[in-house]
């Protein structure tokens, strides 16, 4: 069975455990930099094990050494959103953090497929692939596949239909700045805007881009983890499965829509090497404008942050 070792044993890390374990998809180590942390959340999972019948294990590891030859590394270490906090402003306090665990990961498991859950993370997806000395196509940010499952859940929700029956794309920078692609989403092959006025998608886009937001000020907290880490566990599934699907995630661009050297959410085929090919959606120019625009403002503040 494949290995998945995640980094941070939080919220976020331990419901992505426990959704991998859940689905079958590979045996777990868990590791964090909290004694006890890792191997307490471990055993919690495994005594559901009996009543849920899983296949897959989950440890806790006690040396980061354990990740070694891990097929997929996820990497959910840092620090999360209290209210009040935008994404941009924890890239301050995770910037080391990622650089930290960038350098150990492509020591230990230099041909595994890394996911990004830190935020924020096209930031640190970029930084990762720098850090690491990694191949692009390995360093995958959950942050369009997050965003596309939100509307996904939106419109099904407003419609009243069952989301198995919706799909939907999103692509740029998660947050704020993404793009909702009505062309290239529909019910059960139905064009979305055949079924609804394109001001209440718009709506929905912009209801998306202000989820992590409202669920932050909402709990009063901490950040989102559950849509997160299922986000998180169909990549793995992906790739521990070498399924071939097509998730919009964040990795860095070589050229895609004129954007070089930022990480960026794109239609990516993913198996078990991680990104085998990216398709790029036709674009209106107002679009391809913002997923510039965006790009820019990104790469200055990471030129900020870095120098």
């Amino acid at each position: 069975m494949k290995r998945i070792s995640i980094i941070g044993s939080g919220n976020v890390g331990a419901n992505a455990a426990f959704f991998i374990v859940e689905k079958g998809i590979a045996d777990v180590t868990l590791f964090d930099t909290k004694e006890g942390v890792p191997e307490g959340n471990a055993l919690d999972i495994m005594e559901a094990a009996p009543i849920r019948t899983y296949r897959s294990t989950v440890n806790g590891a006690k040396s980061f050494d354990e990740i070694r030859g891990s097929d997929v590394v996820m990497l959910a270490a840092g620090s999360v959103r209290k209210p009040g906090m935008m994404r941009e402003d924890l890239l301050e306090e995770n910037l080391q953090v990622v650089k930290q665990w960038s350098t150990r990961v492509s020591e230990l498991a230099p041909e595994s497929t890394v996911i990004v859950m830190t935020e924020p993370v096209d930031l640190l997806t970029t930084v990762f692939t720098r850090e690491s000395g990694m191949k692009r196509e390995q360093i995958l940010g959950i942050g369009g596949v997050l965003d596309s499952t939100r509307l996904v859940f939106a419109i099904s929700r407003d419609l009243g239909v069952s989301p198995e029956n919706v799909s939907a794309l999103v692509i740029g920078q998660h947050g704020s700045e993404m793009i909702g692609l009505a062309k290239y989403s529909c019910v059960s092959g139905i064009p979305v805007l055949n079924l609804m006025l394109p001001e209440q998608f718009e709506s929905m886009v912009n209801e998306v881009r202000n989820a992590g937001d409202f669920i932050v000020e909402m709990a009063k907290r901490s950040s989102a983890y559950y849509a997160p880490s299922a986000a998180a566990a169909e990549v793995a599934d992906a790739v521990c499965r070498n399924t071939r699907r097509i998730l919009s995630l964040s990795q860095v661009l070589e050229g895609e829509y004129g954007v070089e050297g930022i990480a960026l959410s794109v239609p990516t085929v993913v198996g078990e090497r991680g990104a085998s090919r990216i398709f790029l959606p036709q674009l209106s120019e107002p679009q391809k404008d913002q997923f510039v625009r965006s790009a820019e403002k990104m790469l200055e503040k990471l030129g900020r942050k870095s120098s």
